[in-house]
């Protein structure tokens, strides 16, 4: 399956709206792991492998898709975040304070079971 693109089908949507295909994208299995494990810089495929937890198959399907759509590519000291990449791990990261808020109100909210 190729990797998902704005202005063709995504999953959620058949227009290909931007935003439903970056989400769709992101939404793949190991996707939004593999933009964290790059955060500090480069990692060989072997090291990758070992950082996400992932299998190889999957990891080379994820990596190809996102070197096809700008966000990963391969230098000579391993596969790094692009440019695109950083901008977009960087507007990902506020989420995790968020979901650390929203976790904590669940967590001391009483479950009334709907």
């Amino acid at each position: 399956m190729p990797a998902p693109r704005p202005g063709s089908p995504v999953r959620g949507s058949e227009t290909g709206r931007p935003i439903m295909a970056l989400l769709d994208l992101l939404g793949r299995k190991t996707a939004l792991r593999l933009l964290w494990e790059l955060r500090n810089g480069s990692l060989k495929f072997r090291e990758l492998q070992a950082a996400a937890g992932t299998n190889p198959g999957l990891l080379n399907k994820r990596l190809a898709e996102l070197r096809e759509v700008g966000i990963v590519d391969l230098a000579a000291d391993g596969y790094r975040l692009t440019p695109d990449g950083r901008d977009l791990l960087d507007l990902l990261l506020p989420l995790t304070g968020w979901a650390d808020r929203w976790s904590q109100r669940l967590e001391s909210a009483p479950e009334d079971g709907g």
